[in-house]
């Protein structure tokens, strides 16, 4: 089965012991996408997003990159806001994540992932 979200605000934590309470960052994507196999993997794409607080940075270093991180939005489809709460935990990103910068200096940056829980619905 295959997920979708349009232009989430996505705030990623470092899963750690104990949990942390504030993201390392927030960032806006133009799309999530989540794929859930038969057998329960869920595999992801966050597309073109870029940071609203906080430092995208460490998950471009090959070191960091292998950390697990959460994952949450909102699901803006779901009429009743106490329902709408999204999150990915376990996330790794299979590859650095890559960015590209336009001719303002502003980076877009892309990954791919995969995780070992999701609220997905």
């Amino acid at each position: 089965m295959e997920y979708s979200w349009n232009k989430p605000v996505l705030t990623l934590y470092r899963e750690r012991k104990p949990m942390e309470r504030d993201p390392f960052v927030v960032a806006k994507a133009r799309e999530l996408r989540v794929t859930e196999s038969e057998e329960g993997r869920l595999n992801g794409r966050i597309v073109d997003f870029f940071e609203l607080m906080g430092s995208v940075d460490c998950l471009t270093s090959k070191e960091l990159a292998s950390d697990r991180y959460i994952i949450c939005w909102f699901d803006d489809n779901e009429e009743d806001q106490s329902r709408a709460a999204r999150r990915l935990t376990g996330v790794t990103f299979l590859s650095r994540v890559k960015f590209t910068v336009d001719s303002k200096g502003k980076r877009t940056y892309n990954g791919d992932f995969k995780a070992e829980y999701g609220k997905l619905r």
